[in-house]
């Protein structure tokens, strides 16, 4: 019998389907809770820097690049990035570099974590010293808080997302080093169907 001749495109399609499932962590099914770790989350974020948002009506464009995420013990994650604006179409100027703190939410519509009342902790200049005035805060606050309406921190893959739709959120958070969003009910009956970390 001879062998068909699009099996080798099928085998070879499904090896690299297993190479880029194997190169990103699934999410942790575990009970009612679905987790992901510090290090699939800054991949993420990796992929979605740098940007670049317009601000005042296109005055200035404030660019975020290199993120660099933590989680720590608590409830907050930490984000540090590198800051930099322009003024009037103007090549960006770096300002410094701003670290941030900040509780989570998850948006099921989008299946993703997104900041939820970030807070400026910490501003470093290029110099070394010196701080934000007023107005530079307030410009800063006023970005942070459309970032955090429209930009995620991580995303959920869509087969995943797709069978948790159906779920409602109880909360969502950092717990253990770990981003957890917890659902009301138990999904470990879905645990044939869903990729799982080890």
């Amino acid at each position: 019998m001879r062998p068909h001749p699009g099996l080798p495109a099928i085998v070879l399609f499904l090896v690299l389907l297993v190479v880029a499932i194997a190169a990103h962590a699934a999410p942790r099914v575990q009970g009612r809770q679905v987790s992901i770790a510090a290090a699939d989350a800054q991949q993420f974020l990796e992929g979605q820097f740098p940007h670049s948002q317009d601000m005042l009506g296109g005055l200035f464009e404030v660019t975020v690049s290199r993120p660099r995420l933590a989680l720590p013990p608590g409830t907050r994650m930490q984000l540090g990035m590198d800051l930099a604006l322009a003024t009037a179409g103007g090549a960006p100027v770096p300002m410094g570099q701003l670290e941030l703190t900040s509780a989570l939410r998850y948006d099921t519509a989008q299946a993703a974590f997104f900041l939820d009342q970030p807070r400026i902790d910490a501003f470093h200049p290029p110099s070394g010293s010196g701080s934000l005035d007023d107005g530079s805060r307030e410009l800063l606050n006023a970005w942070l808080a459309d970032y955090a309406r429209k930009e995620p921190v991580y995303r959920i893959d869509p087969t995943m997302a797709a069978l948790l739709g159906g779920l409602a959120v109880q909360s969502a958070g950092v717990q253990d080093g770990r981003l957890v969003v917890t659902f009301n009910r138990d999904i470990g009956g879905m645990a044939g169907a869903l990729p799982s970390e080890p």
